[in-house]
């Protein structure tokens, strides 16, 4: 099929408008559409999340609201906003959805460079590279990591921590904490001590590892300076979209 040529730049990507000093060349509006849509392609979001946006996401309670509103600010501040996210609270409370929807708002209004990565990818990648038969290097595999704009890491801690992952992922986080690089984070693992444990709602399993016990103690102290927490509660609205589809 033949590629829509757009009628106003004629396929150049340029128009030409009127102003006080002149004719000047204008970007077209097609230009960053087109940019907007390769973004998008580039930037891993698997495909059980294209579609999430901020305007689909359910409200349940009140942490809902609350971590919508702040997803929303972190777009309307974006560039100038200096810290990242940490998303934490049980799993199917929206955590991702949120993660991904602002990436999708900076990528369509403001043109920004983003990168998703599941946590266990992540590693998963990093170690497949050390093979002999692999096609890959580590610094090929970190490329897009280092150099997005924004960065999107999924279900941190998901992968129980030993002295090499510590130490990978704190070079991660530390390369762009240095160069001034937003990070959201989406974790399913409470922010607390264990001398808290008893503070846990009902949403967490007693004596279920916190934050810190899956990615340890150093690169906990990090996320407290390049991110603001943003805890999500309630139950599962997997579960209720499954059973709701069997009603029908």
């Amino acid at each position: 099929m033949a590629e829509k040529i757009c009628a106003f730049c004629n396929g150049t990507g340029w128009v030409l408008e009127d102003s006080d000093s002149g004719t000047i060349a204008k970007r077209c509006k097609c230009y960053h559409e087109q940019r907007s849509d390769r973004l998008l392609e580039q930037a891993n979001i698997p495909r059980r999340y294209k579609h999430c946006t901020l305007e689909n996401f359910e409200i349940h309670n009140d942490s809902h609201k609350d971590a919508l509103k702040i997803s929303k600010q972190f777009v309307k501040n974006y560039p100038v906003q200096d810290v990242g996210l940490l998303f934490i609270g049980p799993c199917g409370v929206g955590k991702t959805h949120l993660a991904v929807a602002i990436g999708r708002e900076l990528i369509e209004k403001k043109q920004t460079l983003c990168f998703f990565y599941d946590f266990r990818e992540l590693i998963k990648e990093i170690q497949s590279t050390y093979t002999p038969d692999s096609s890959l290097t580590e610094s090929e595999v970190l490329a897009p990591v280092f150099q997005s704009e924004l960065l999107i890491l999924d279900e941190l801690g998901a992968k129980r921590t030993s002295a090499w992952i510590e130490e990978i992922i704190f070079y991660i986080i530390n390369q762009r904490y240095n160069h001034k690089k937003l990070t959201i984070f989406t974790s399913n693992y409470l922010d607390t001590e264990e001398d808290e444990e008893d503070k846990r709602d009902s949403f967490y399993k007693k004596g279920e590892d916190s934050l810190v016990d899956r990615i340890g103690v150093r690169l906990r102290s990090r996320l407290y300076e390049m991110c603001k927490i943003v805890e999500m509660r309630g139950e599962d609205y997997r579960k209720f979209a499954k059973s709701a589809s069997y009603r029908f």
